[in-house]
């Protein structure tokens, strides 16, 4: 960004996207990412707690089983910003859409003569913030009804007999245990009567709906990319029979399918631990019914004889804390091993599956790689990836691709790892400087409380500056204290710092900042952030000048 350095930046830099398709690698590629799915709850991970045959079969019989793969930029839009636009955003701006400088992977495959194909239910492509991430797909197909999708105005009133259980709404935790009276429920709640069959479940109908797209419309005279963007396990942990209570069969009464977002709630009273047992078993319902929906993909692969041709990525945005240390959603914490050690398989045609790849990674990199793929890895402009295509001709024995991963939240904790340690660093002193760049000024719609957090505009304190590798000039609007700032900027990451040696300490048990370590690893953040080009007031905020 122009005007925020006076010394040039360390040597260490991130690769760039790579550049011509690999060859006799794959011609097509299938995406399947499935939102805030638990790496540790996985069979291929080691989890026994739930039930995910299909995937387990998928990893053991075709993927590379990545073991370090970790989160960028969260949650949920910038995490697809990173894999769709293959740069990090969470130093810029804390969430939205794609931006009038950038171009998304898709629309260099459109012009390159891939057809592209969106199939999702995730309702944030479709609103304030995400609304343009899924334009520059050739088609896309948006299943309605979930979570937030404003999609019936009333309940069906033919509702009895459909196989939605009696749930507690959406707002039950914030208003009941919070006090948060203003809360309202979701719109889920009243879309949820509209279900005749597990089949009219968005994530099922989805899974069916890409299914559909590879008999019926993948084409076989040219390249294509489908893209499933599917929010289960993401809450509501609703299901129907015979998912439903599979895990907690003995619970009565309405079944609690909206988590809190909360830490330390069994501790303070806020949920019992028998309540906090029964969302984390209505997870696991959720995640076991979407793994069985996900075999219909697996088997219109099959059908088509695609196998030989494709390759698949099954990816997430991120975890999903069920209690782990007592937090529970995705609160203002840092990114424990729960949220941010995330599963990555990937299938790649002519590399026998079972095998695993201890390398560092990250999803920048899906995007580099589906650069690498299609050969347009030269033209995708500002990009923070390294294409993964050697590790995976390799089948994971290839050279680690990067040294190093950042990652955060805007206004709170950034991380960096090197795939030994992790250290997150919170801001020093107080959260400024703190500034929004964006021309396409939104951030996170939260139902119930929009009028609650919605962002004000930007005002005359606003100026212009330019992103990185651009000519295009970019609002900047500072925050001061006193402002209402974006949702998930949170004071609670004020003087608190943490470092694990994750070798050693899986469990993230002891904190390591003011040791010989601390030096390291603050060099190591710094380092990165120069290369990623972050802007200088970041560096400031986080007491790295």
């Amino acid at each position: 960004m122009a005007g925020h350095r006076d010394t040039a930046p360390p040597a260490t830099a991130a690769a760039d996207a790579g550049g011509g398709p690999p060859v006799g690698g794959p011609r097509n590629v299938v995406v399947l990412l499935l939102d805030s799915l638990n790496r540790h709850m996985l069979g291929s991970y080691g989890g026994t707690e739930f039930d995910t045959p299909n995937l387990d079969r998928f990893a053991r019989e075709r993927a590379v089983r990545f073991t370090s793969h970790v989160t960028g930029s969260l949650p949920c839009m910038p995490a697809r910003h990173d894999i769709l636009c293959g740069s990090l955003d969470f130093l810029w701006r804390p969430w939205g859409s794609i931006e009038v400088w950038e171009e998304a992977i898709t629309r260099h495959l459109r012009r390159a003569g891939v057809t592209t194909m969106l199939v999702s239910d995730h309702p944030h492509l479709f609103e304030v913030g995400g609304e343009n991430y899924h334009t520059d797909f050739g088609a896309w197909d948006y299943v309605r009804g979930h979570e937030g999708d404003p999609w019936r105005t009333y309940p069906d009133p033919t509702f009895v007999g459909a196989p939605a259980l009696p749930a507690r709404g959406g707002g039950w935790f914030w208003q009941d245990r919070l006090g948060w009276t203003e809360a309202g429920d979701r719109p889920y709640d009243i879309s949820r009567t509209f279900f005749r069959s597990e089949s009219d479940y968005p994530g099922p109908k989805t899974m069916e709906t890409a299914a559909r797209w590879l008999r019926e419309g993948a084409p076989d005279d040219a390249p294509f990319l489908l893209f499933v963007d599917e929010f289960d396990p993401h809450e509501p942990f609703d299901t129907p029979a015979p998912w439903a209570g599979r895990y907690d069969p003995e619970w009565e009464g309405e079944l609690l399918i909206w988590p809190p977002y909360d830490v330390g709630a069994v501790a303070a009273g806020r949920l019992s631990e028998r309540e906090g047992r029964h969302i984390r078993a209505n997870y696991g319902s959720k995640l076991s019914m979407i793994d069985h929906w996900v075999g219909s993909v697996f088997d219109a692969l099959s059908e088509r004889g695609l196998w030989e041709s494709t390759a698949v990525v099954v990816c997430t945005d991120h975890g999903h804390y069920l209690g782990e240390k007592d937090i529970w959603g995705k609160p203002g914490v840092m990114q424990y091993e729960p949220l941010g050690h995330i599963p990555l398989l990937v299938h790649w045609p002519g590399v026998a599956g079972g095998t695993s790849c201890e390398a560092l990674t990250t999803n920048v990199d899906i995007h580099a790689t589906l650069a690498d793929v299609f050969g347009v890895g030269g033209r995708v402009g500002v990009t923070h990836g390294t294409s993964l295509a050697p590790l995976l001709r390799s089948g994971g024995s290839a050279a680690p691709v990067r040294e190093w991963a950042i990652g955060g939240v805007y206004g709170n904790w950034v991380q960096v790892t090197d795939g030994h340690r992790k250290y997150a660093r919170g801001a020093v002193g107080d959260n400024f400087p703190l500034s929004m760049w964006s021309n396409r000024w939104s951030t996170m719609p939260v139902h119930g409380l929009e009028d609650a957090v919605r962002l004000p505009a930007p005002d005359r304190r606003a100026r212009l500056d330019f992103m990185p590798g651009s000519d295009v000039p970019v609002i900047r609007q500072p925050f001061e204290p006193g402002d209402r700032l974006p949702f998930w900027v949170g004071s609670n990451a004020l003087d608190a710092h943490f470092l694990f040696d994750l070798d050693e300490d899986p469990g993230e048990e002891m904190n390591l900042v003011g040791g010989p370590a601390e030096a390291e690893m603050v060099e190591l953040l710094r380092a990165a952030l120069w290369s990623v080009d972050a802007p200088g007031e970041q560096l400031e905020r986080l007491g790295l000048v």
